[in-house]
C-alpha cells in the first residue's frame, strides 16, 4: 500500500493513476488519522517552497510524518519541490525545511548555463545512478525524466546522493539517507521510465 500525502500541492491522481496501471494499491492521507497505518508514503511538490511548507504545517499532518519517518522509520519519498522540502533550508525563501536530511537547496547559478532558456531547468535530462542503487533497477542505461526547477538539491553529507544529472553544474536528482528518498524529477511525467522507478520504489 502506498500512501500519498494531500496537502494541497501536488498532483495525486497522476501517481494514483501509475499505481493502478500497476496494480499497487494506494490510499490518499489528508488528515493524521489518514496516515496511521501507512506502509510507504509519497510526498509530492510543485511551486514555491514557502508556500509549499506552509500548506503541510497547516495540514496537521506534519507532527505525524516527522514520527513516521525519523522514529518508526517508514520508506518515504519526495518529489520535486517535495524533495527540496526535505532538506535544511532553500534560498527561495525563508522558511525552515523538514530537516530529515542534512541538504540546502541552492539557485542554479544561470552563468553556467548554456542554453538560451535558462531558467528554469525544463524538460528531459539524463539522470546517473550512484553504484546501483535499487531505486534505479532496470533504469541504469538510457533512462531520461522529466525536470521543472530552478533550484537544486546539495547534500552535506555526499554519500546521500544516489543520482546526478547535469544542468551548467553536476547536481544531485535523486538522495537516500536511511528510510528517506527524494528525487528532483517528476516520475508521473516521465513515461515508463517513471513507471519503472515508482514500481521500484514500491517494492524496496
Amino acid at each position: 500500500m502506498i500512501t500519498l500525502i494531500d496537502y494541497g500541492v501536488g498532483n495525486i491522481f497522476a501517481f494514483q493513476n501509475v499505481y493502478k496501471r500497476l496494480d499497487i494499491p494506494t490510499k490518499i492521507a489528508k488528515t493524521a488519522a489518514d496516515l496511521e497505518d501507512a506502509q510507504k508514503l509519497i510526498l509530492p511538490g510543485v511551486g514555491a517552497f514557502d508556500y509549499a511548507m506552509l500548506q503541510l504545517n497547516n495540514s496537521g499532518m506534519r507532527h505525524k510524518l516527522d514520527e513516521l519517518v525519523l522514529e518508526k522509520k517508514i520508506p518515504i519519498i519526495g518529489i520535486c519541490v517535495g524533495m527540496q522540502m526535505m532538506g535544511n533550508r532553500s534560498d527561495e525563501g525563508t522558511s525552515e525545511g523538514l530537516k530529515w536530511i542534512d541538504a540546502d537547496i541552492l539557485k542554479f547559478d544561470e552563468s553556467l548555463i548554456q542554453q538560451r532558456t535558462k531558467l528554469p531547468h525544463m524538460g528531459w535530462n539524463d539522470v546517473s545512478p550512484i553504484d546501483g542503487h535499487p531505486l534505479f533497477e532496470g533504469l541504469e542505461q538510457e533512462a531520461i525524466f522529466y525536470f521543472l526547477h530552478s533550484y537544486y538539491f546539495k547534500c552535506n553529507n555526499i554519500v546521500d546522493s544516489i543520482a546526478i544529472s547535469d544542468y551548467g553544474i553536476s547536481f544531485t536528482s535523486a538522495v537516500n539517507a536511511d528510510n528517506v528518498f527524494g528525487i528532483q524529477f517528476h516520475p508521473e511525467k516521465s513515461h515508463q521510465y517513471g513507471e519503472k522507478l515508482l514500481h521500484n520504489f514500491a517494492n524496496l
